[in-house]
């Protein structure tokens, strides 16, 4: 593991919350909705795994690493360090974004959603139970790593697996921002519900252990499927 393999990490995790907080403070409420945010997310994950993939691998989500290292193809030893690359790299980026929020100057139609609004939850008035929402995180995480796994395998056509895990992303986003704001990546949930605070944070655990164990169940079905 190098240094370059870490900034890797961090670009590429700051890359994507980019995505995530650009697309769902400005673009979803002014019109663009969740398919915005989908869009957004999927294509920020495909376009650095392309720019940096070579150089760490491009996992960019804790889940990622371990279930990679669950499906027997990332070293145990390393993960630790990929994930704190990971969350700080999500950390900046919204700290970023919370520069640009408070520089607002007020006046007109607002149409921005807050930190609070856009991290990922569950339970209240119109919301999903604990249940539904670790269930689906579990679900769309493990069938992330199933894609991630399938398209990188040395079974697979060369070249194309960037293309195929940023548009299974876009898709899981789909599927499950109107249950929890999809998360499927912890380092995603840590970086906006540190600005939003209250809720947000106390339902972080969620979105930590719900994503790790999906992840780590596409991993070991994954090592089956591909027979590694």
């Amino acid at each position: 593991m190098t240094t370059r393999a870490l900034g890797a990490e961090f670009i590429g995790t700051f890359a994507l919350v980019t995505a995530t907080c650009g697309s769902a403070l400005f673009s979803a409420p002014s019109g663009g909705g969740l398919v915005a945010v989908a869009i957004a997310i999927g294509l920020s994950v495909l376009m650095m795994a392309y720019a940096v993939g070579h150089i760490s691998g491009g996992h960019f989500n804790p889940a990622v690493t371990l279930g990679l290292v669950a499906g027997g193809r990332f070293d145990a030893a390393k993960a630790p360090a990929y994930i704190i690359a990971q969350v700080l790299g999500g950390i900046a980026a919204a700290a970023v974004f919370s520069i640009i929020l408070g520089g607002y100057l007020g006046g007109g139609k607002v149409e921005f959603n807050t930190f609070a609004a856009i991290s990922n939850n569950y339970g209240g008035t119109g919301g999903f139970s604990a249940l539904s929402a670790f269930l689906m995180e579990v679900v769309i995480t493990a069938l992330f790593l199933i894609v991630i796994m399938g398209a990188t395998s040395s079974s697979a056509p060369a070249g194309f697996a960037p293309l195929a895990i940023g548009v299974a992303l876009m898709v899981l986003h789909l599927v499950s921002i109107p249950v929890t704001n999809a998360s499927l990546n912890p380092a995603r949930s840590t970086a906006p519900a540190i600005f939003a605070g209250g809720t947000a944070l106390a339902h972080l655990w969620m979105f930590w252990v719900a994503p790790i164990l999906g992840g780590v169940l596409g991993g070991v079905i994954s090592r089956w499927l591909q027979e590694e």
